[in-house]
């Protein structure tokens, strides 16, 4: 095995040659020790563009101008994941350093924004997990980012890998306590116009059972009832 590895390795270098490594070259100087501690104590242990945490991707110190040899000071370096790092262009000098206020920022008057404790059933870094106020069957459960956004359209990717991630441990949560939830609706109103009253996303998951209606057919196109049927 270790013969056909070597090989294959040979065959690789042989057909990228040097530039192969190219990717390392503009970063090859070192980073004091000093200022790398200070860059990741920083970002607060989060990737400065995606926000995932360094307890799920390690975080490498990111030399932002890059393309312009800017100098080795600490305003000028940024903390990003291996992929982010991996997937910023050599030329690129974008600054990612204030995504963070933006994941902490919160709306003074937005009641998702300063929803009590006591409401939140579980929770992360981005997404809320709470019971339904006005819950149009029995276990429905809404997914609030912590972020104040306003739709679905304007989340960020962390926040998307949790909610999927709540959607479906809920899911299975439901199932499990209540046999008799067969299918669920899994909706959101984003805009006026779209019967959007709270301008903060929010995400239903709204568990359905056999014969909860006279005739389910159709779902979520009964917004628009005369469309529902087809």
């Amino acid at each position: 095995m270790i013969v056909i590895y070597d090989s294959r390795i040979d065959e690789y270098i042989e057909k990228g040659g040097k530039n192969i490594w190219q990717h390392r070259r503009v970063s090859s100087r070192a980073i004091p020790g000093s200022v790398r501690y200070e860059v990741l104590k920083r970002a607060k242990g989060r990737c400065e563009l995606c926000g995932i945490s360094k307890d799920v991707k390690s975080l490498e110190v990111d030399h932002i101008p890059r393309s312009k040899q800017g100098k080795d000071e600490l305003s000028n370096y940024q903390a990003l994941c291996y992929t982010c790092n991996a997937q910023k262009l050599n030329r690129d000098d974008t600054d990612f350093r204030n995504l963070k206020d933006a994941f902490n920022y919160r709306e003074k008057d937005c009641i998702f924004c300063n929803l009590p404790k006591s409401r939140v059933i579980d929770e992360d870094d981005f997404i809320m997990v709470v019971k339904d106020n006005y819950p149009v069957t029995k276990h429905h459960t809404l997914f609030i980012p912590k972020r104040h956004v306003e739709d679905y359209f304007g989340l960020f990717q962390p926040e998307l890998n949790s909610l999927n991630k709540f959607i479906t441990l809920y899911k299975e949560k439901i199932m499990s306590k209540d046999k008799l939830v067969t299918g669920f609706n899994i909706g959101m109103n984003n805009g006026e116009d779209a019967g959007q009253t709270i301008f903060h996303c929010h995400i239903h998951l709204i568990p359905r059972r056999k014969g909860d209606i006279k005739n389910p057919r159709g779902g979520v196109r009964g917004v628009i009832p005369n469309k529902k049927d087809y």
